[in-house]
């Protein structure tokens, strides 16, 4: 009926059956982008807040969310992930710390959307942290960076301005 390979013949939301796929190694990575203020720029830089190690707690906080994405989003398959990755980078020319994520795994399906979550938990966790700095942070330019593996083989995002 439809592209989408989320819904059967009748056009309803269904969860992908993978049973007959080949396990294969799988990897993407992510990026997203949280905005911010000065001031807020300069807590994270010297690491002065009082809940701790702001980049430490948001890349745990990705890491988790990368684990729990099939509990989040409903008919994603739960995965048995072999590498999580999550870096920020402080970008002050831009006003702003870039995150990005990769995720691994020898399976059956994509890991597209658990870099995603991990991207998007770990930008909720910097907004979260910071937000007393600045409640008018931006978190934008969520986007899958690349993925590897499976029938589409590999695929690169087209570089953004």
């Amino acid at each position: 009926m439809s592209e989408f390979s989320h819904l059967n013949d009748r056009g309803e939301a269904n969860m992908v059956d993978v049973s007959g796929k080949a396990v294969s190694q799988r990897e993407a990575r992510a990026e997203a982008f949280v905005t911010m203020n000065e001031a807020a720029l300069t807590l994270i830089e010297q690491g002065g807040h009082h809940k701790g190690d702001i980049f430490g707690v948001a890349r745990v906080a990705g890491i988790q969310g990368a684990k729990l994405t099939s509990q989040l989003i409903p008919l994603c398959h739960p995965l048995m992930l072999s590498k999580i990755g999550v870096e920020l980078e402080l970008q002050r020319a831009q006003g702003r710390v870039r995150i990005e994520t990769r995720c691994k795994l020898d399976g059956k399906t994509g890991v597209e959307m658990e870099a995603l979550t991990a991207a998007s938990v770990t930008a909720l966790t910097l907004f979260d942290m910071v937000k007393a700095v600045d409640p008018g942070m931006c978190i934008e330019g969520l986007r899958v960076l690349e993925k590897q593996g499976g029938k589409t083989g590999h695929w690169t995002a087209g570089e953004r301005e």
